[in-house]
Formats: C-alpha cells, sequence, structure tokens
C-alpha cells in the first residue's frame, strides 16, 4: 500500500477535479478534502484551532523548529500535519484547521457545544485568538493577494456573498463582507465556548505569544505532552522571531506550505507581513478605528480580553 504524505493525498484531489464545472468541481473537492480533514484530525496527536491569520502558521514554525533541533532535521522543512512524523515516529502529528470554512467545517462540527461524544474531543486541542481587528486586516491581504485559487472558489461557494479579490476594498472587506470583522468575532466567541467543554482543551492568545513567547510556547508544548526544555523553547521562539523569519521568506528558505513565498516584489504578499499587535491603526482613520473597536468591545466574550480595557484600549 502507498504511504502517501497529506499533501499529496490533497493534490490527488485537487487536480484532477480542476477541468470540472464549477458547481461540480466544488462539492467533489468539498466532500473528498473534508474526508482527509477528518481524516488528519483522526490521527493527529494534537489539534490547533485558528482563524487565518491568528498565528497558527508562525505556531507550527516555532512548533518545527523545536524538533528540527532535537532531530537535526533541515531547518527548510516546517510541519503541516504529518511531514516529520512519517520519518520520525516519535514527532506527534498535528492538525491545524480553521474548523469553519467549507470542507474544514466537518473538525468544527465535531469539537462543537454539544456535539455527540467522539475521539476528537479528548485529544489536546488548543484554540489560538487574536484580535478579530487584526485579523481582519491580515485576512484582507491573504484572501485577496496570497489565497490559492481552488481555497478562495470553496469560501466563496461557502459564504452568501462571494468576494471579488480584484476589486474588494479593505474597508468594505473588514467591515461589511461576509467574512469580516462580525463573523470574525462570531468565530472567535463560538471557539472560546467549544473548548470550554473540550477534555484538554485550551484557549491561547496571539497576543500573549508575542508578549510571553516563551512561557506561552511552553504551555503550548505541555498541553502536547512534550518535555522541551526552557532553553529549547527559547531557541525555538528567537528563530521564529518577526525578522528572522521574514529574512528566511524573502530569501526563499521554505519550499512548502503557508510560509512559501509567493510575490517577492510585493511585501503585502508576505506570510510574515508585519506581525504587529493593534497595527490595524495604521489602515484606517480615526472615525472607522473607533467604530471597528467599538464592535469589538460590544459583541466579544470578556474573558478573551479584547477592548475591554476601562480607558478604550483594543488590546
Amino acid at each position: 500500500m502507498l504511504n502517501l504524505s497529506d499533501g499529496v493525498k490533497k493534490a490527488l484531489i485537487l487536480i484532477p477535479t480542476q477541468a470540472l464545472p464549477a458547481n461540480t468541481r466544488v462539492a467533489l473537492r468539498r466532500k473528498h478534502l473534508a474526508r482527509l480533514e477528518l481524516a488528519k484530525a483522526d490521527r493527529a496527536n494534537f489539534l490547533i484551532i485558528g482563524h487565518p491569520k491568528s498565528g497558527n502558521t508562525w505556531l507550527k514554525v516555532m512548533i518545527s523548529r523545536l524538533y528540527q533541533l532535537r532531530y537535526n532535521l533541515p531547518e527548510s522543512k516546517l510541519i503541516n500535519t504529518d511531514e516529520f512524523a512519517r520519518k520520525i515516529p516519535e514527532i506527534p502529528r498535528l492538525a491545524a484547521t480553521n474548523g469553519y470554512y467549507s470542507y474544514e467545517g466537518e473538525v468544527g462540527k465535531l469539537l462543537a457545544c454539544g456535539a455527540p461524544d467522539n475521539s476528537l474531543r479528548h485529544k489536546p486541542v488548543l484554540f489560538l485568538a487574536r484580535n478579530p481587528i487584526d485579523i481582519a486586516v491580515s485576512w484582507f491581504h491573504q484572501f485577496t493577494k496570497r489565497q490559492s485559487r481552488a481555497k478562495q472558489e470553496l469560501i466563496n461557494h461557502f459564504v452568501e456573498h462571494p468576494i471579488d479579490r480584484r476589486t474588494v476594498q479593505m474597508w468594505d472587506f473588514v467591515r461589511y463582507s461576509d467574512i469580516g470583522l462580525p463573523s470574525l468575532i462570531d468565530y472567535q466567541n463560538t471557539w472560546v465556548r467549544n473548548v470550554r467543554e473540550l477534555e484538554h482543551g485550551m484557549l491561547s492568545r496571539y497576543e500573549d505569544l508575542r508578549e510571553k513567547p516563551v512561557p506561552t510556547l511552553l504551555k503550548i508544548t505541555q498541553l502536547m505532552g512534550e518535555d522541551f526544555s526552557e532553553e529549547e523553547i527559547r531557541a525555538a521562539v528567537e528563530w521564529g522571531s518577526f525578522d528572522n523569519l521574514q529574512k528566511l521568506e524573502t530569501s526563499g528558505t521554505f519550499s512548502q506550505g503557508g510560509m512559501k513565498l509567493v510575490n517577492p516584489n510585493d511585501p503585502s504578499t508576505f506570510k510574515v507581513r508585519r506581525g504587529k499587535v493593534g497595527g490595524y491603526r495604521e489602515d484606517f482613520n480615526a472615525e472607522q478605528v473607533a467604530e471597528l473597536e467599538a464592535l469589538v468591545r460590544d459583541n466579544i466574550l470578556p474573558e478573551l480580553g479584547y477592548c475591554q480595557d476601562s480607558a478604550g484600549a483594543c488590546v
């Protein structure tokens, strides 16, 4: 029996369906990608849930570095799902998903509040949250300049009002689109509630990874059941710093997955684009910022901490 990687299995779904009519192509891809997504989650030792642009790739890069150093693996290779585990069984399998859009929602259904008992509910599950306004701005750049056509098509068939990435403007995307800020707030609230009910569920925030990277990453690896030392954690954090990752990305070090260089001449297409907490304030005027922050303040769960400061700070 062929032992194919998850990446090859995905390609074997996408490539043969490319020439089909759109509706047929989307239906078949959604069906078979959902099966693959569920199989990956079922085999995984650790699940990461996070909306695109919440820091999922950054976290996987730091986790990858821990195993690169421990097992002398090349720095150009990163964990997406089973890349390391297929060669070294001692390295856990990961499954990272948004648990919401299109086929990825099948995993979300099994982890949702009130879902029937199943094997995924007993695995270590991390929900990685981030200020939804920061997500929305980065999500705009991802969706319009970096997202694969296949993934974008699946998302556009998932939402009620498809988005034309060639014409949509940032403000309209962030404030009014079906995958903009109101949806992102609902998404974060939903997953906070979901992880509360899980046997080994944990909430972590992108902002905590930025402010306190060593203790936050250490806590995440402990959830995974691993025993990395503080020295190992610190080395992974240093390697995963913004400046170093941007240098590695722009030099073409990474040949796979989310860190692969798309357009070296357009910084807005970089995966490591800005990585700044509260960076959205540089993209909108004061009135727009106030409107977005009020939307978060009035609707986000307080335990996430976004825009709850008595002084009005939205961090």
